[in-house]
Parts: structure tokens; sequence; C-alpha cells
């Protein structure tokens, strides 16, 4: 069903924005996993809202409870489930929507869909359903740390028309780099400009979109499935499922395309102990959709958010012409909450496939 992500490595989120609780259930991870709640915490510490002046004001604690699959610290081999209550729940600011669709918004393609729809902030479409998310992708980032030494980092490299100058970033930027800052750009005087940038078009009763960059060491060559599920399409479709998304591109993306073959090919030369590297990283990481051992990397596109504090011109339920402002409390640009969503739907495709691997390529010996 459209509600699970996953082959293997499984996860299937539930809930609603303004409902009591939203969660989800993790199957396919293997046994004898070390696992404790606090590691899961800390990646819902960085999603949830009130964290800074430039974000949605709702006071969630998003405190995460293990109901199964874990026994005396370790993952037992058993479906976990999570479970995070809603706590700040205002489903009286979108009475107004009850009738009248927002634009932009999921409101009329969910009732064009379902013939019903859930107005308390989006309900299911809302970006409240990516905890359940996060809550999967820690897990499955303690996998492939624990497992593989995989290291995952996500930031902004653009708000609106302000971007990191081009090669700012050469290094692997570190956690502590990242969340200096309530923007998460790891480039600090950029940072700054993104920072006055929201809080201009809050002050407007506006919004505006960015772009989120993504790196990924310590993938081995090998991962990922020809033709229909290649890793950098199982990529794209983790990333353009998360709400707000309108574009993913990976390596050199669409600038690729105006270079010639002599000039985007990574030539290939011998790396230590016999391992094949290729001396420039076009290709992101993969290759004929399979990782090649380099640094996976790709940018994801968001757009600006959808509820605007300005009057907005809409059709009501019964398609009549209408007009509507938006209410209740919203980010003025999603993209900075949205950094340890990205890292977390990266995490959870490549822990399945990685598993996926193993149990075609690891298991038989001819």
């Amino acid at each position: 069903m459209p509600n699970t992500f996953g082959t293997l490595f499984t996860v299937t989120t539930w809930g609603e924005s303004h409902g009591p609780a939203v969660g989800a259930v993790v199957d396919g991870c293997p046994p004898r996993l070390p696992l404790d709640a606090a590691e899961i915490q800390a990646e819902l510490d960085r999603r949830r809202p009130g964290q800074s002046d430039i974000v949605t004001p709702r006071k969630e604690e998003d405190r995460v409870e293990i109901l199964s699959g874990l026994f005396e610290g370790r993952t037992t081999g058993t479906p976990i489930s999570l479970l995070v209550r809603n706590a700040d729940q205002r489903p009286g600011a979108y009475d107004e929507m009850r009738d009248k669709f927002r634009p932009s918004h999921a409101d009329y393609t969910y009732e064009a869909k379902f013939g019903i729809r859930d107005h308390r902030g989006g309900g299911r479409s809302s970006a409240r359903e990516t905890v359940g998310r996060v809550a999967a992708g820690a897990i499955a980032r303690k996998l492939l740390a624990l497992g593989g030494g995989v290291e995952l980092r996500a930031y902004l490299t653009a708000v609106h028309d302000i971007s990191v100058p081009a090669d700012a970033l050469a290094a692997f930027p570190s956690l502590a780099e990242i969340e200096a800052n309530p923007v998460r750009c790891p480039h600090a005087p950029t940072a700054e400009r993104m920072i006055e940038r929201i809080k201009q078009v809050r002050a407007d009763g506006d919004s505006v979109g960015g772009v989120i960059e993504c790196r990924i060491r310590g993938v081995p060559p090998g991962l990922g499935e020809p033709v229909f599920d290649r890793l950098e399409a199982d990529l794209a479709k983790g990333m353009l499922s998360l709400p707000a998304t309108k574009g993913f591109e990976i390596g050199s993306g669409f600038a690729g395309a105006r270079l010639k073959g002599s000039e985007h090919n990574d030539a290939f030369e011998p790396g230590a102990d016999g391992t094949v590297r290729t001396r420039t990283n076009r290709s992101g990481g993969i290759q004929g959709g399979i990782s090649n051992g380099e640094e996976i990397f790709f940018r994801v596109a968001f757009k600006p958010t959808a509820t605007i504090m300005q009057a907005q011109n809409t059709v009501d339920r019964a398609g009549a012409a209408t007009e509507l402002t938006g209410r209740g409390r919203h980010d003025p640009c999603v993209v900075p909450r949205a950094v340890p969503i990205v890292e977390a739907m990266a995490a959870l495709v490549l822990a399945d496939h990685w598993l996926r691997h193993h149990g075609q390529n690891r298991s038989f010996r001819f």
C-alpha cells in the first residue's frame, strides 16, 4: 500500500496532523542492533517545530515511545512500533478550510480522490506525517553507521534567490557546522542572509522555498538494482515523496546536460588496496543505477510553503469562486526543518538496498 516504503527494510507511517498521534512501524530491521530511544529522539528534536523564530511556533516535544521490537536495548528482528503523541493541536484554526481549498495544497486533490478529507492542517498530507519517517530513519541510520560506517550529511545550499557560492563547501561538513545556525547552512555568511530573507517574507505574510544538498560517504560499490530499482531512482522516489518537494538531481544533474562526454566522464584510476576509484565524481557516486564507492551526493528542491497569510483566490467545495487567507501556524520556509527528513529518507533507501544486496549476492557461494 502507498503508506509503506521499502522492500526488505520497510517503514509504514500513520497518523494525521491534528489527530491524537503520529508514528511508524519499521519491519525488516536485523536483530541484535543496539538501539536506544534517545538516538531516535535526537533526530526528532532536529525536525520538531518551535526550534527558532524562523519556523512554526507549534509546540510539540515529539517524545518517541517504542512500543515493540526492542528487548534489553537491542532489536529483536520483529516489527518496531514507534509512537509520537500530538500535544499542541489547534484544529479550530482550520475551520474555514473545511469548505475552501487552499491554493497549491492537497485539499482539492484529496477531495477529488477520496471524496472525503481531514481539513485540519491537511490531515495526512501535512508534513507532520514525516515524524514517522525521521523516527524510522534514525534506526536505518544506526544500522548503516554501525554495520557499514556510512555517514550522511544534508544541509541548505539555497533559500529563495540566495545561494551558497560555488565550491564554498568542498569539505564534508560536520554536524556541528550544520547545526550552528537555524537554517542549517554550513556557510555562515550565506546563512545570515538566508535568515534575514525568511524573517522578511514572514513579516510580509509570505513564504519562500529552497534547496537541500545531501552527501553520503562510506557506501560500498554494488548497492542498487539495475533497470527499475536503480539506486538513484529509489533515492529520487524517496525524496519526491516528501511534502513540498519539486525537484531532484544527482551528481552533475541538469548542468551535466550542457557538457560534452569528454568533459563529463569520470575517468577510472587505481585506488588503495586494489580498489577502483574515479578521478572526478560527476556521476554522484552511482553508475548504471549501482553505487561505485564514491561519495553519493544529490540535491532536492522545495517549493515555498503553500499556506501564506495573504488573501488568495480559490474555490469552495461547491465550485464557487471565493477568497481565503491562511491561518494557523506555518513555516515561512520549510527547508531548514526538512534537513533531517532528507537524511532519514536517504538512510531508509540505503538500508533497504544494503539488505537486498546482501540477500542476493552474499548468502550463497557457488
